[in-house]
């Protein structure tokens, strides 16, 4: 064999050992993926496992509906078993549809029993409305199923609901997927005011009548002995009250509904943007901080009741008031275009209409220097924004703008800013009669004393 031929042998050898390395790596690189993704599962269990033990989270106000069904061995000896516990399952899932619409949080769905919760985990003002609400719709769904069942020849589930609202505390179980189990006193007198419904019947406690009683028909039960603690008065509720009601039969929130359910949620909302505004807006503003836009919330309040608007345009009103700064985060400079950014951003998420949105915009556009408001509530606002003119603490006030300004270098001088002031004092006019009232005498005091100054 020549030298030529032993060299391709050998070529050729290597290439087959190549490839059997080769098939022997990818063999070895499958096992090293299957181990490593039962290493992620794993550890994933073990952090869903820590979750479990020690995740503990507290909600002050929170408002639990319990669901139980029962008859089902009186109906067994009729139908099938397991038909029936699908059936029980499909119930189960549109409750999760449910749920879910009115942003409540299933705690529990075992066997025969159903709990979900309002406030859990995020923590709102209008819970106590969203599971009452939640809870009519469940029990229209039922009710509509046994009357088909009825109809049919066929039985069918019985069941019972109570509502309670107080404090509870939730243990957090896994990391990817959370889901909530409820602890403490609420949860049991939910599960008591349940036991005394009637078949079919909706039951709240006295705690949850007081926070919806305005909204729903609610008719007196009696009282709810509970050990070692008071005894509790319960109420049946039976539909939306007429007034709030687009039909007859208390099914469906007319606007009126809509609009006190969205005034309660300015609760809400508050707290979401004042923090934002605390956390974001820049040290130097120490005139277009988050006392400002409080102060501002209260004068368009104030004024929007005297002047006689309505509900919806009160909630029209704060809303702005609450957004009309909110720019200010990212500069001084066209911050009422940025802040009806802002509103498209948040308002959407608490259920404001587009054309809601859109006059809310107007609003705030209307504060913009110099002001030139077009409507009554763009005339409010205003006139708001711009109160302290006219008010005994204009000085201290006008102080922090000053500040404002001098840590910015726009304006440093005091002599030159009160003439400013003078100024732009004699030029400036209220809109609005309450306004001219309330402000205009004082606004006319505040020029004489700063022309004594100059």
């Amino acid at each position: 064999m020549g030298n030529n031929d032993k060299i391709l042998k050998r070529i050729s050898v290597l290439l087959k050992e190549n490839q059997s390395l080769k098939t022997e790596l990818f063999k070895q690189k499958e096992l090293n993926n299957k181990f490593r993704e039962k290493i992620n599962h794993l550890k994933n269990n073990i952090e869903d496992g820590i979750d479990d033990k020690n995740k503990i989270v507290h909600f002050n106000m929170a408002t639990v509906l319990y669901i139980e069904f029962f008859g089902f061995s009186t109906i067994t000896n009729k139908e099938d078993t397991t038909i029936l516990i699908d059936e029980l399952d499909q119930i189960f899932f549109k409750f999760g549809e449910i749920s879910k619409k009115y942003k409540i949080e299933r705690t529990k769905a075992i066997g025969d029993v159903y709990v979900c919760a309002g406030g859990v985990p995020a923590k709102n003002s209008t819970n106590s409305i969203d599971v009452v609400l939640a809870a009519l719709e469940m029990k229209r769904y039922i009710d509509n199923l046994q009357e088909k069942y009825k109809e049919e020849g066929k039985s069918f589930w019985s069941y019972k609901m109570g509502v309670h609202s107080g404090q509870v505390k939730a243990q957090i179980k896994g990391k990817r997927k959370k889901t909530y189990t409820l602890l403490g006193d609420t949860v049991s007198i939910t599960s008591r005011v349940k036991s005394i419904a009637y078949k079919g019947q909706l039951v709240i406690s006295a705690m949850t009548y007081e926070l919806i009683k305005e909204y729903f028909t609610c008719k007196y039960k009696g009282i709810l002995p509970v050990k070692y603690k008071k005894d509790y008065e319960v109420y049946a509720v039976t539909k939306i009250k007429k007034a709030y009601s687009v039909d007859r039969q208390g099914l469906i929130p007319n606007e009126i509904f809509e609009i006190k359910y969205k005034l309660r949620q300015m609760t809400d909302l508050q707290e979401l943007i004042l923090d934002k505004l605390d956390s974001e807006l820049p040290k130097y503003l120490h005139y277009h901080n988050t006392k400002h836009t409080i102060d501002v919330l209260s004068q368009v309040e104030l004024i929007g009741i005297i002047e006689g608007v309505s509900d919806k345009d009160l909630l029209l009103l704060k809303t702005a008031a609450l957004f009309h700064d909110i720019g200010q985060i990212k500069q001084s400079a066209e911050h009422e275009e940025i802040g009806c950014k802002y509103t498209k951003q948040y308002l959407p998420k608490y259920a404001y209409t587009d054309e809601e949105i859109e006059i809310i915009n107007g609003i705030i556009m209307a504060t913009k220097l110099p002001p030139q408001p077009k409507t009554l509530l763009q005339e409010i606002i205003c006139d708001a924004d711009l109160d302290y003119l006219g008010r005994s603490d204009f000085i201290p006030v006008s102080d922090t703008l000053f500040k404002e300004l001098s840590e910015q270098n726009i304006i440093t001088d005091i002599n030159e800013w009160n003439k400013l002031q003078v100024k732009f004092l004699e030029s400036h006019h209220y809109f609005t009669n309450s306004a001219k009232t309330l402000r205009e005498v004082n606004k006319q005091e505040q020029i004489k004393r700063l022309k004594k100054i100059n």
